[in-house]
């Protein structure tokens, strides 16, 4: 009896989807890729292969030294899905000159269009805690986050970088945020006397210890997800360096270490139905430090999370007999070169992506960067392995004949034997 019920009960077959992941450029197959939905994960095997749960969401690659890429499920057949390389040689585009109609963004676009540049990190949060056009976050409107607006057209604007191929960054910025610190003084840091803590730009922060401060910068990061940015670079993800501060929390290290690394963690969460990449900047001393330089930031620790590593390795801003560097501006090569080396045990290469330096030396013989220290720089990256750069200038003024150009070998961008 027990035999005839068994077989007249229903079985079930269960639908998957099977793919191979594809390098669009090389043919080669592509392995340790991370494909998923919101609730299921899996990873491409050493021959590009892999099989998820059928699922009706859309499914995302996260493929290190590739462009983000989506797809829907098909369970009928093994699909070869081709993901297109990038190293990323990108721009930082300023809050004022993130806008369609401005001088910065035609000359940066100018630039893309002529030089091996592929790639611009735009501000979408500042330090003032102003977003750079109205998103559709109701708290962020209350303050009247958008009212300094410069991109009036979201829309138009990705409109136009995606017709350009241009691999979009937006850069949030996360604790300092004078203005929600200044409308919410509950989630702000204080000072020992109980008053709003303000840094030398007289800008407030708020608190890493809060999860209110996470939920609220976290949903500005999924708008601009939501508005197809390709990776969200999350800035001043970190504690201020003045350990006298009221935290409400015992500030010791451990602690600190946590609080970076559940935010980070919450937003691979938060922004996990977008396929976005997350990277996350730091100093660039933090590449040499044993402990978390008091700001709750080690390489490990942040590897654990982040897609990407993104440490600002500005020669200038390393202290004078760096390296043996009386004055480390002058050797822009060795002091990217060597940081990015020291910390390949922590982090692989291709999830290094750095900051450099395109603005005048501020600490030593105060020079401009011009072309020579601008390509030592991109040689650096190239012979460090790294997923690219980005270059940092405050006003997003670049010098064009620094660059590449799209028609000059790409010998210049490739490793060197040194």
């Amino acid at each position: 009896m027990l035999k005839i019920l068994f077989f007249l009960l229903p079985t079930f077959v269960f639908a998957s989807i099977n793919g191979i992941l594809i390098d669009k450029d090389t043919n080669s197959t592509i392995s340790a890729a991370r494909i998923f939905d919101t609730k299921n994960e899996v990873f491409s095997d050493k021959e590009g292969k892999f099989t998820l749960k059928d699922s009706n969401e859309t499914l995302h690659v996260k493929a290190y030294g590739y462009r983000p890429f989506s797809f829907k499920s098909d369970t009928n057949k093994t699909t070869k899905y081709y993901i297109e390389p990038i190293q990323i040689k990108a721009l930082y585009l300023s809050f004022w000159g993130a806008n369609i109609n401005s001088k910065t963004l035609k000359k940066i676009i100018k630039m893309i269009d002529n030089k091996q540049i592929n790639a611009v990190v735009v501000d979408v949060k500042n330090e003032s805690g102003w977003t750079s056009y109205k998103t559709d976050y109701a708290k962020a409107n209350k303050m009247d986050a958008w009212k300094h607006r410069t991109i009036k057209n979201i829309d138009d604007f990705m409109a136009l970088m995606k017709a350009k191929n241009i691999y979009t960054i937006a850069r949030v910025v996360v604790f300092k945020d004078d203005l929600r610190a200044t409308n919410y003084p509950e989630f702000a840091i204080k000072n020992t006397d109980g008053k709003l803590y303000r840094s030398r730009e007289k800008m407030a922060w708020v608190s890493p210890y809060k999860s209110e401060s996470y939920d609220y910068v976290l949903s500005i990061a999924a708008d601009a997800a939501k508005r197809g940015f390709d990776e969200i670079n999350f800035d001043y993800v970190r504690f201020p360096t003045d350990l006298t501060l009221q935290y409400g929390k015992t500030n010791t290290e451990t602690n600190r270490v946590n609080a970076i690394s559940d935010f980070i963690q919450n937003a691979q969460t938060k922004l996990r139905p977008y396929g976005t990449f997350i990277s996350v900047d730091t100093y660039g001393m933090v590449c040499w430090s044993d402990d978390d330089t008091n700001i709750g930031h080690t390489i490990k620790s942040l590897a654990k999370y982040a897609d990407y590593l993104a440490p600002m390795l500005y020669p200038s801003g390393f202290a004078g007999g760096s390296f043996g560097f009386d004055n480390p501006a002058a050797y822009p090569y060795e002091i990217i070169y060597r940081s990015v080396k020291h910390i390949h045990c922590d982090i692989e290469p291709k999830r290094i992506r750095p900051w450099l330096q395109a603005f005048k030396d501020y600490a030593f013989d105060k020079r401009h960067y011009k072309k020579e220290d601008i390509q030592e720089q991109i040689k650096a990256c190239a012979d460090a392995n790294t997923s690219g750069w980005m270059f940092w200038n405050p006003s997003s003024k670049y010098n064009e004949s620094y660059f590449i150009s799209t028609d000059e070998p790409s010998r210049l961008y490739q490793a060197q034997n040194r």
